[in-house]
């Protein structure tokens, strides 16, 4: 099944470590593929030491997406398609049972990550696998495959007040 955890609000992240969990608690494996998150976030540890969770992490160098010139998008695109392009050989040949693609829209959003790759991998997967993407403003043409589509609206933010993410909480 396709799930996708979209919106402006907070929680895709925690949803799909959440599931995650879950999975692996069940003794599935579970392939989590973080894209644009280069700084460290708590999810990493807690992932990185769960037993049939295989955490795949973005550089540390890289910038926040607004921050970079043109050159340094282009280096990142690439960074990002190897990411992705060893994500789904590893998904594929060891014979996860999830796989979560963390920020993946945002990465397609972009222009850093080609959609129809991303599209054709998730159509043509094994229909073993459990695929989760999360981000902001999914193309339409994923609503259309999804099975699980949640919602992530923001009523009401800290961030709306001037204050900054919060170790543990935010990030």
């Amino acid at each position: 099944m396709i799930h996708i955890y979209f919106g402006d609000g907070k929680g895709k992240t925690t949803a799909a470590v959440g599931l995650s969990a879950r999975a692996a608690g069940s003794n599935m494996k579970v392939l989590f593929v973080q894209f644009l998150k280069t700084e460290f976030s708590g999810e990493r540890h807690t992932l990185s030491h769960t037993e049939n969770v295989t955490l795949t992490l973005c550089p540390l160098e890289l910038k926040y997406t607004f921050e970079m010139d043109e050159k340094e998008k282009a280096q990142a695109a690439k960074i990002f398609k190897g990411i992705f392009d060893s994500s789904v050989t590893t998904a594929l040949t060891e014979r996860y049972d999830v796989v979560v693609l963390d920020e993946i829209f945002d990465v397609i959003n972009c222009g850093m990550a080609s959609e129809s790759e991303v599209f054709e991998f998730i159509t043509n997967a094994p229909k073993s696998i459990e695929i989760v993407m999360t981000g902001h403003n999914p193309p339409e043409r994923f609503f259309e495959i999804a099975d699980y589509i949640t919602e992530f609206k923001k009523i009401k933010h800290p961030y709306d007040k001037g204050i900054t993410g919060r170790k543990g909480i935010e990030f």
